[in-house]
């Protein structure tokens, strides 16, 4: 009977002690004290540290956009900047030496004061793009031809402020069945009326008696913040017409006695097949370009 009691009360004992193991014994016990509910040095030096971030974050994303807008204004610096320097005018100086070479011409030869200098594109009654130099002075609209590679003026175009009597701003327009259309928007400045011009001079694409002058941006206005001020056409635009303006009031000659008309319409070029533009322009025949090495 003793040994019988004895077995019982072990197998009770067992029997409590895995009941307490299995619901009591395995409990997750908090170690946390109420010490531990206040933040210690490090946590408020790191929060220290974040505040200034979090309180003010408008004066970070400001501080960002000059070099984002700078990017969109400038791209060729950043992006592909060896596109810009296959012209030669864009390289350190040529410009520079352009406008000296052409002020002192000017001193020499008329002694005008010179109103500013501007780097367009001329686009001829042909289409055909050519690099040009457009300086404007008391009285006269000068149109320079310029070597960039040579550092020489080849050729010069004097058109006095008095016999410009039309500017037509606005996009380019062609005939209905040209092949070689161009994009985009360009200025046409007029001192003779077209329709006197002969068949023969209209029709001859080297012709330089055309009455007019057709002009656009240049295709590096974008390379520096000093290109975008002498490429800019409103700016070419903004300067020539108070100057023809004002020597139109001047003037003592009989003339046309018109002044200055302005207008905003298409810039016809009657151009149909335009395969001789095609290839100028497509290799950019008309400026001054680093073209490679022919030699081995």
């Amino acid at each position: 009977m003793e040994c019988f009691c004895q077995g019982e009360m072990m197998a009770c004992e067992a029997k409590e002690m895995s009941r307490i193991g299995s619901s009591e014994g395995f409990q997750p016990v908090s170690l946390k004290r109420e010490e531990d509910d206040q933040p210690s040095e490090t946590d408020q030096l790191s929060m220290e540290e974040r505040e200034p971030e979090t309180e003010v974050p408008v004066p970070k994303q400001i501080s960002r956009l000059p070099s984002v807008v700078e990017s969109a204004l400038y791209p060729n610096p950043y992006h592909k900047p060896y596109l810009s320097r296959k012209y030669f005018v864009t390289r350190p100086g040529v410009i520079e030496t352009a406008m000296e070479d052409l002020k002192g011409h000017i001193t020499k030869t008329s002694g005008e004061t010179i109103q500013g200098f501007w780097l367009l594109t001329e686009i001829d009654h042909w289409n055909n793009e050519k690099e040009r130099i457009l300086l404007i002075t008391d009285k006269t609209l000068l149109i320079c031809k310029y070597d960039f590679i040579m550092l020489c003026c080849v050729q010069f175009q004097w058109i006095p402020l008095s016999a410009i009597y039309r500017i037509c701003l606005g996009k380019f327009s062609f005939p209905a069945m040209s092949l070689d259309k161009r994009q985009g928007e360009g200025l046409r400045i007029y001192w003779g009326s077209p329709e006197q011009q002969s068949l023969l001079v209209r029709w001859n694409p080297w012709s330089t008696e055309m009455p007019f002058a057709t002009f656009t941006e240049h295709p590096m206005k974008y390379t520096s913040e000093k290109f975008l001020e002498i490429c800019k056409l409103s700016g070419f635009t903004s300067k020539l017409v108070p100057a023809i303006q004002n020597t139109h009031k001047n003037s003592t000659e009989s003339g046309r006695g018109k002044g200055l008309t302005v207008l905003t319409e298409p810039i016809l070029i009657e151009t149909y097949t335009g395969l001789m533009s095609f290839i100028g322009n497509r290799n950019k025949l008309g400026y001054s370009l680093a073209r490679g090495s022919i030699g081995f």
